[in-house]
């Protein structure tokens, strides 16, 4: 199975696509009418224009760092998954997504980095907590809302994981407790994004991790801006070999070219190489 994610409506009904995923909201902040006929996309804790609006929704460290675009290790600024008028407001757009379409996939889950967040509100929530543990509480702040936004959501629930499958990282990380959240999703997405893919043994080796720590069907989302098409092929055959469908982000024409091409050699018994052989990679 082969999708696209994209901001361009009409790139999610181009037919070389089984699956199109539409970003109705961004972490710019940026948003966008749902549509029908695409898997409606909802960047939840990742939101620059929620920050910029009021800083006091940004996470903070224990030396009170904000969790945004200052830090050299953020691409942009995230939201503090304690906040609940915050997460309603999430609720409301998955309500109005759900409207055009009943299957939804949640982006950016989670809180930034394994030091967030040491804000008022966490502080006060973690103390009246049944949790000594932190870390516990952090998974279970995020599993909560996970449950409460699929409750929302009568069909497939897609839910976006940051990539690292190693044991006990996204816990750590994110507070995404993998065995805890399976209950609720239905498919994975896990984005493995280069700019060039001139080797794949990396792609190779994070997805065969993926395979190993999932119950759950996932799938791999490629980047495909500026990538050479025989080079994303390549990056293809090797994600397919791992998860259940293969999406091509934000370059809906590279990934339907690179479509085109595997098909074309398929039919004429043209191939590319093992898909499975580091060495060629």
């Amino acid at each position: 199975m082969y999708g696209v994610v994209t901001r361009n409506a009409e790139e999610v009904r181009w037919p070389e696509f089984d699956r199109g995923f539409y970003e109705v909201k961004d972490v710019t902040g940026r948003s966008a009418e749902p549509i029908a006929d695409g898997v409606n996309m909802v960047s939840c804790f990742g939101d620059n224009a929620a920050a910029d609006a009021d800083p006091s929704l940004i996470p903070v460290d224990d030396m009170g760092r904000p969790a945004d675009r200052e830090r050299p290790y953020f691409d942009w600024a995230y939201i503090c998954p304690s906040r609940e008028d915050y997460r309603e407001g999430l609720l409301e757009i998955i309500d109005d997504c759900v409207a055009e379409n009943e299957d939804v996939r949640l982006d950016d889950i989670g809180f930034p980095r394994a030091e967030y967040c040491r804000c008022g509100v966490c502080e006060q929530a973690f103390e009246a907590s049944e949790y000594d543990d932190r870390m516990e509480w952090r998974a279970s702040v995020i599993t909560d809302f996970v449950a409460e936004a699929v409750e929302h959501i009568p069909g497939t629930v897609y839910m976006t994981l940051y990539p690292d499958p190693y044991p006990g990282h996204l816990r750590e990380r994110a507070g995404i407790d993998l065995e805890a959240i399976e209950e609720y999703v239905d498919e994975f997405v896990v984005p493995l994004y280069d700019t060039a893919y001139g080797t794949t043994y990396w792609l190779e080796t994070i997805a065969k991790g993926f395979e190993s720590a999932l119950e759950t069907p996932f799938n791999i989302e490629l980047y495909a801006v500026n990538v050479d098409v025989d080079n994303l092929i390549h990056a293809t055959e090797v994600a397919q070999e791992y998860a259940n469908g293969v999406f091509f982000g934000y370059e809906a024409s590279n990934g339907r070219a690179a479509l085109r091409r595997m098909r074309a050699d398929e039919r004429d018994g043209v191939t590319h190489g093992e898909p499975n052989s580091a060495s060629e990679s």
